[in-house]
């Protein structure tokens, strides 16, 4: 009898495989709070390299540390916090430049890349779906699976940045729209623990949520009083976030707090 058959008769042994091949963190408040932060980071990020490079050069610059970041994500074997969220970070870096490029490259206006987005992300799940069965992140421990988490990673990134957008041109400005996404991701939350939202739609949808949750926030701080903002400087603000990213992602990097097997 080969070992593989002996794993499929013991339950136990075959969560441990899988366990120990999920390229994911664990979902806790580490992770939403890194996730938040890496949002607003990346909003700050690509608007500064954007001013200082000049538009082309930066998305070519976001373009290679993106698939840069992917492939060493891809080459590693398991989940190792400081690979994951680099990933996430240039995700967040290279998917407003890329929501940003619609809006003023091409003059795609926010009220029509916002659905845009939301279709793109709905055929990433339904493709996701139709091929795997599941959109359940406890069960990234394939290449195939792996692929399709990041495309929706991606899709998010961009759904979300031209949803906040779009919410801060509209008259709410860009505190408001802190406010309004802030009352919007405690849905989900609420409505998975009140047994009508199932934990994988609830994930799915706070997870887009942050993204413009965590740019309004940003931008809030960042940008100038003219334009509703408390003018603290992309440059400061990219700069105290990405510190903030990087003490968390340490303390899970040496607690491994956010692993399946901790």
């Amino acid at each position: 009898m080969s070992t593989e058959h002996v794993l499929d008769q013991r339950p136990d042994a075959r969560a441990l495989v899988r366990e120990s091949a999920n390229k994911v963190p664990e979902v806790t408040v580490y992770f939403w709070i890194i996730k938040v932060l890496t949002t607003g980071m990346g909003e700050t990020a690509s608007d500064f390299l954007a001013h200082l490079l000049g538009p082309i050069p930066a998305v070519g610059l976001g373009g290679l540390a993106f698939a840069a970041s992917l492939v060493l994500q891809f080459a590693v074997r398991r989940y190792v916090a400081w690979v994951y969220w680099t990933a996430i970070v240039m995700v967040s870096v290279f998917g407003t430049m890329a929501a940003d490029v619609l809006h003023v490259g091409l003059g795609v206006p926010y009220a029509l890349s916002t659905p845009l987005f939301m279709v793109v992300l709905a055929a990433v799940f339904a493709l996701w779906y139709a091929s795997e069965r599941t959109l359940s992140i406890h069960s990234i421990r394939t290449r195939r699976r792996e692929a399709f988490y990041w495309a929706a990673v991606l899709a998010t990134f961009a759904l979300g940045t031209a949803a906040g957008d779009l919410t801060a041109t509209i008259g709410l400005g860009y505190l408001g729209s802190v406010v309004l996404f802030a009352v919007a991701i405690c849905v989900p939350a609420l409505a998975h623990r009140a047994g009508t939202l199932g934990a994988v739609a609830a994930f799915w949808t706070a997870y887009v949520i942050t993204r413009p949750l965590g740019a309004s926030t940003a931008d809030w701080m960042a940008l100038p009083t003219a334009r509703g903002g408390l003018d603290w400087g992309l440059g400061p603000v990219t700069l105290s976030w990405t510190v903030a990213i990087l003490g968390f992602v340490a303390y899970l990097g040496v607690s491994r707090r956010d692993t399946e097997t901790a």
